[in-house]
């Protein structure tokens, strides 16, 4: 019995996701196994994301395309390269979600809020994020994935 068992002013302070979720996994151990994780937690959000990043990726080099630019057979190269590394970690990460049970469904809007339901292990919940969260995590990773190709550029010199 811990010292927080029966006590609720616990719950009115600031406490970190990790924390909770390893207090709960002590009190419950068999409902431990059927609350999601943070690492699937950012799963999800990449599986929400990457479908818009391959869209976003499809424009672009689409737009090169038809551009008169003198290098736009590099840069149709390049993003042509950067869709196949979201299309490969989409691929893989569809299966991983899969492997631990976790299904996404439906999107639905309420404000400015973009949630999905999702189920995990037998349990229904929502996972929301609004338009400038989505749009700043499709930069960073947008970043990360430029990032990747210039080294594999460097390391061919």
């Amino acid at each position: 019995m811990s010292k927080l068992d029966g006590n609720e002013r616990w719950k009115s302070k600031m406490l970190l996701t990790e924390h909770v979720e390893q207090y709960e996994q002590q009190r419950h151990p068999a409902a431990a196994a059927k609350i999601i994780t943070a690492e699937e937690r950012t799963m999800i959000r990449d599986y929400i994301l990457l479908p818009h990043m391959e869209k976003m990726v499809q424009k672009s080099i689409a737009d090169v395309e038809h551009s008169t630019n003198i290098l736009r057979r590099m840069y149709v190269l390049a993003g042509q390269k950067i869709l196949e590394r979201i299309m490969k970690d989409l691929y893989t990460l569809r299966g991983e979600l899969k492997k631990r049970n976790i299904k996404i469904l439906t999107e639905e809007q309420s404000d400015l809020v973009v949630y999905h339901r999702y189920y995990c292990r037998g349990y229904e919940e929502r996972f929301g994020m609004t338009r400038d969260v989505m749009r700043s995590e499709i930069s960073v990773q947008l970043t990360r994935y430029t990032s990747e190709l210039a080294a594999l550029l460097k390391e061919m010199k």
